[in-house]
Parts: structure tokens; C-alpha cells; sequence
């Protein structure tokens, strides 16, 4: 089986050999044995679930939070030459019929779907005929109970035993704290926690912390002074434009990425910055997850983070190709302010919660009992101006009633227009010689669509237009008669922020969140924000401090961020100025005055700029006084 394994990831991945601990998880699967994998950011989690998959019969399920990053991982898997599907909220139920039949009887090797669809009633008639071969929990942090991205879907994915009780299950995150760990065995129902991790530690990681009282300024300092490719993470839309901008007007090649631009626009930017043809990124958390450039070599927070969770995540996409890279947060003590005034508009008062969830219901003209399982796009902005609320207190009364298991909210969900053809060659052409129209159409269609008997392909309307001389209005209008008559499926794009009800419109009396649910959240939430500031502002090694809070027993300083060099100039080459000031110290204890040139022969491996550099920083930071091309010991402030 090993030969079969390496076999698999060097024809399909192009791998030589695994990472660490990727090979003995894979194992573990393959002995059908319940396994949680922990590994950092970029360790490669995928493939410890799609190796085993790929050498072993039937069809491996994935349940995943993200439809984008389900489509990502599709979409890869698919240029590898691996067959895989996915369904998401969007499809039509004609669509999903025909994906989980090809899941039944295709030869599919993956099924990526998300924890609100396995509780639905033609999954689970489906799921119980598919030979599966394991379950698959990405993200599995969202499992726990008071994780920082609950979904109540997540804690029924363990109900998937009593339908094939001799599954196994692998859970993969990146990010879990020794009470996530407990909540995730729990919640699968491990038969004993059986859990295999390599450390979080990134060596070639600097964390760094630097509070200022001008972030913009500093920010743009240091990313000039930097190298290489880079993101900046925002907060808000707003401060993301605002940066992008200034970037460029500081002639730094930038753009900017953020959930409320189109998918086009979203790939153009992300496919520009991937391709170095943009140095910088400026964007919010929306930005980065499935998202693979190993040569990012600084990721800045532009705004102090409320949870070490995502701050770690979004830090660790930095130096992914383990060379050396920067984790640089800035901060003000507004920033902490606003940060503590955040958490009350997240948690808005339980009347404040009710008072939104009927809102929504008069927004969508929903009547009380009626809507379960119906789907609603939403545009924040237009329904808080309706209503005069605060936008993020909506934001958040909606992921709380998402929690409680009231209603689904699906952002910035984006699926293409797909088409099927349901009927024969002749009840087609039956159509075709009705209207010239219609036969320009369909003849265009099935050219340039093969297989569109046989499976949903996606289309784009208005490149069809242009190619058939029609209008896309018309185009849609004859596709929407088309689909009228029953002789194709045709589903147009979706996009945007949709809330989905899970159950019928609920009146004031029906109408509760758990208090003792409320409260917890709300306490957890007041405890990661307390980390965040423990972070900020603690005295020990930064490295070391994140390597606690994520569980792991006495872990080592790493000796390079802030904390331990005590250095506040973090674009500084740090092996070079300890070699250079080394060097100083020994040869002014020899003689009085030292000529620079003297330093820069003796220290032939490094080049000259930089020396100068760190001459530059001693002698700024006074441990040395530089005149005239030599250097004496400064009587400021001793090198020990």
C-alpha cells in the first residue's frame, strides 16, 4: 500500500515524498480508525484526506463550511484528472437529484458538501445507497460548541453513523485550542480520541507586534522597505480602499479584495496578485482561504484582531515556502477601544435579536408560519437604511440566529448560470424548427457544450449572445420558455449575501434564543478578546505565547520576534546585524576606532548594504557612534 500512496501523490500532485505526519494520518484512514489531524496553515490537510480517498474503493464525502472554498478544491481536483462534485445552496433541486445520483452510481471519487445539506431528506435517502469510503470534516474547529464560527448543523454530522455504522471519519483544522480538541472528539463521537499533530511553530516565521501611533505611515515605511509579495488585512471595506489607495499613490503596485465585489472582479484581483503582477494585497478576512502562493513573504494586520484564531490563520499564509517571512500587527490604543466596543455590538440585546428576525420576515414578506427552507437574497446595506439599524449589530443578530438554528445565512455565494438539456435529440429539434431563434440557440449549444445531455455544464449568456447575434435579454428569455416547457434545466447565476429559513417563520411568542446559550458566546467571545490583548501587550516571546494558547506544552522561544531581540526596526536582516554587531563588539575592545571598510572585509559573505544597514541601526540605536567612515563604542548604551 505505501508504493500505492507515493504512486498516487507523485502522479496526481507531482510530490516526491509527504510532510510531516501527512503519512501516518493517511494510515490511520486507511486502517479505518477515527483520526483529527491538526496541522498549521499550509501543511498540506488536503491531501491527507484526498491520498486515501484516490486508494481506496468509493466515494470519499467532504463536509466543508465554505462554498468558495468547495468550488476551489472541485475545480483543482478536477484539473488533476479526479473526478469530483459538489452541491450548495444555489442548485435547484433537479440539479442536486442528478448530483447525488452520479455520487450513487458515477465513479466519482468526492462529494463536497456542506453540514446543513446532510440533514436533508434526499441526502440522506441518497447517502444510505453510496459506498463511501470515509467522512471527511474540513474546518473541523466549527464543530465545536462555542468555536468562533458555530454552525448547529455540524454537531448532527455523527448521525451519519447510524446510516453506515462501519464509516470512519478524518477531521482537519488548522486552528483548535485543547477545548476545541475535546468538543471535536465529543461531537463525532470517536470511539477514543485519537489525535495526530505536528507543532504550530513556524521557524521561519517573525511575529511581530508594534504599536504606533501612526499606522499608515508606518505601515508604508515598512512595506518599502520590505521585499517581495504581501497582504495587508483590514478590518473593513473601507479602510481596504482607503490603503489600496495610498499604496498606489506611494507608487506601491497594490490592489484590493474585499466580499462585496463581483466573482469576476474578486478573480481578476486575486489571479493578478498570484501572478506577481500586483505586489500587495489589501483586503478582508473574505480574502485567502483555499488560497495557495507560497512565496508571500509579510502579512500585515492593519487592525488589531478580536481572536488569536483567525489572526493565526491569516498570519501562517505568510512563508508558506518555509523561507524566511514577517507577521507584522499594528495597533494604537484606539484600536483596543474599539475592539471592547465591537464585542457589545456583536452581542446586541435579546429583544434587539427578535426585533431583527422579524424585520427580515417583513423585509421578505414572509408570512408567520410559512418560508421554511426558502432562500432570500439580501443586500445589508439597503435593508439596515430600510430599517435604521447599525449594520454590524445586523450582521451579527443574524449569526446568532444562525447559531440558535433559525436561519442559514450564505455570503457572498456566487454559482454560474447551468443549463441541462432533459430531453432527446428529436423532441429537441421539435423546438428548433418552431423558431429561427430558438434553433440558433440550441445549435450553438450543443457545439460548443458537449456532454449537455449527460450533466448541468455552466454557461455564460452573454458570451452566447454575442455569438448567435442576439441580445442576452432574449437569450434568457428564450432559455427561461425552454425551461418553462420542461425541456431543459436552466438555472441562472446566483450571487451575493442569501439568509435561508430553517424553519417557518416564527411569531414573538414562538420566537427564543437560549439564554444560557446567549451568555456563553458571549463569555467565550470576552475571553479570546482577552487573549488578543494578553498578545499585544505581554513580555514573552511572541512564538511562544501563540504556541500556549493553541495547547502545546512548554514550547520554546523562537528568539526572533519583537520580544526577544528587543529590536523595533523589523525589516532589519537579523542573522546579519548579530554577525555585524558581534563583529563591532570585538574589534573595538581591540582598538579605539574601527574603520567601516575593515568591518565589510571581514565579513565577506554578507553584502555591503547589509552592513550599512546594520551600522546604521547600531548607531542610531546608540550602540556605536559612526564618523567618517569609522565607528567607535558609543558611551550611551553598552552592547551587553
Amino acid at each position: 500500500m505505501s508504493d500505492q500512496l507515493f504512486h498516487i501523490l507523485n502522479k496526481y500532485w507531482g510530490y516526491s515524498s509527504f510532510r510531516p505526519k501527512q503519512e501516518d494520518i493517511i494510515n490511520q484512514i486507511l486502517h479505518k480508525k477515527d483520526v483529527l489531524a491538526l496541522l498549521p496553515t499550509g501543511g498540506g490537510k488536503s491531501i491527507c484526506f484526498q491520498v486515501p480517498a484516490m486508494a481506496t474503493p468509493g466515494i470519499c464525502i467532504v463536509i466543508t463550511p465554505l462554498i468558495s472554498l468547495m468550488q476551489d478544491q472541485v475545480n483543482n481536483l478536477k484539473q488533476r484528472g479526479i473526478k469530483a462534485l459538489m452541491v450548495s445552496s444555489g442548485m435547484s433541486y433537479r440539479e442536486i437529484d442528478m448530483i447525488l445520483d452520479n455520487a450513487v452510481y458515477g465513479d466519482y471519487k468526492f462529494l463536497y458538501i456542506s453540514p446543513e445539506r446532510i440533514e436533508t431528506e434526499i441526502f440522506i435517502k441518497r447517502f444510505s445507497k453510496m459506498k463511501v469510503n470515509f467522512i471527511a470534516v474540513d474546518e473541523a474547529h466549527c464543530i465545536s460548541q462555542w468555536g468562533y464560527d458555530f454552525r448547529p448543523s455540524y454537531l448532527n454530522i455523527s448521525k451519519l453513523r447510524t446510516l453506515q455504522p462501519n464509516l470512519s471519519f478524518i477531521a482537519l483544522t488548522a486552528t483548535a485550542t485543547s477545548k476545541v480538541i475535546k468538543d471535536i472528539v465529543d461531537k463525532l463521537e470517536f470511539p477514543s480520541p485519537n489525535i495526530i499533530k505536528t507543532s504550530f511553530e513556524r521557524h521561519n516565521l517573525r511575529y511581530i507586534t508594534l504599536k504606533t501611533n501612526n499606522k499608515l505611515d508606518r505601515l508604508i515605511s515598512l512595506i518599502k522597505k520590505l521585499h517581495g509579495s504581501g497582504i495587508v488585512y483590514c478590518s473593513t471595506r473601507k479602510n481596504v480602499k482607503t490603503i489600496c489607495k495610498y499604496l498606489l499613490e506611494q507608487n506601491i503596485s497594490a490592489e484590493f479584495y474585499h466580499g462585496g465585489l463581483s466573482k469576476s472582479e474578486r478573480e481578476d484581483k486575486q489571479n493578478s496578485w498570484m501572478q506577481n503582477e500586483k505586489r500587495v494585497m489589501v483586503a478582508t478576512n473574505a480574502f485567502g482561504m483555499g488560497i495557495d502562493k507560497p512565496d508571500v513573504r509579510f502579512v500585515f494586520h492593519y487592525d488589531a484582531p478580536d481572536n488569536l484564531e483567525s489572526y493565526f490563520q491569516e498570519a501562517g499564509r505568510a512563508g508558506r515556502d518555509l523561507n524566511p517571512a514577517r507577521a507584522i500587527l499594528l495597533f494604537t490604543d484606539k484600536d483596543i477601544l474599539d475592539l471592547k466596543e465591537k464585542i457589545a455590538l456583536r452581542f446586541p440585546e435579546i429583544d434587539l435579536i427578535k426585533q431583527i428576525y422579524t424585520a427580515l420576515g417583513n423585509h421578505f414578506q414572509i408570512a408567520i408560519g410559512a418560508g421554511k427552507g426558502e432562500r432570500f437574497n439580501i443586500n445589508f446595506s439597503e435593508f439596515t437604511q430600510k430599517y435604521n439599524l447599525n449594520l454590524f449589530t445586523v450582521y451579527s443578530a443574524i449569526k446568532l440566529l444562525e447559531s440558535s438554528g433559525l436561519i442559514i445565512l450564505n455570503e457572498n455565494n456566487f454559482l454560474p448560470s447551468r443549463l441541462k438539456i432533459l430531453v432527446s435529440n428529436y423532441d429537441l429539434y421539435q423546438y428548433q424548427v418552431k423558431d429561427k431563434t430558438l434553433n440558433k440557440i440550441i445549435q450553438y449549444i450543443l457545439r460548443s457544450h458537449i456532454g449537455i445531455f449527460d450533466d448541468y455544464l455552466n454557461i455564460n449568456e452573454f458570451i452566447i449572445a454575442k455569438k448567435i447575434g442576439v441580445s442576452a435579454n432574449i437569450l434568457k428569455e428564450k432559455l427561461n420558455y425552454l425551461h418553462g416547457q420542461q425541456i431543459v434545466d436552466y438555472v441562472a447565476q446566483s450571487s451575493g449575501n442569501q439568509v435561508q429559513l430553517v424553519t417557518e417563520r416564527l411569531n414573538n411568542d414562538n420566537f427564543s434564543i437560549p439564554v444560557e446559550f446567549y451568555k456563553n458566546r458571549k463569555e467565550n467571545a470576552h475571553k479570546k478578546l482577552n487573549a488578543v490583548f494578553e498578545f499585544l501587550d505581554n513580555k514573552i516571546c511572541r512564538s511562544q505565547y501563540l504556541l500556549s494558547y493553541f495547547g502545546e506544552e512548554q514550547p520554546p522561544i523562537c528568539g526572533h520576534c519583537n520580544v526577544c531581540i528587543h529590536v523595533d526596526d523589523h525589516t532589519l536582516d537579523i542573522p546579519a546585524l548579530n554577525q555585524v554587531k558581534n563583529l563591532s563588539r570585538s574589534l573595538l575592545r581591540e582598538s579605539e576606532i574601527v574603520e567601516v571598510d575593515h568591518i565589510i572585509n571581514h565579513l565577506k559573505l554578507l553584502e555591503k548594504s547589509q552592513i550599512m544597514e546594520a551600522l546604521r541601526w547600531l548607531h542610531e540605536h546608540q550602540f556605536i557612534l559612526i564618523d567618517n567612515q569609522s565607528i567607535t563604542f558609543s558611551e550611551g548604551r553598552q552592547f551587553d
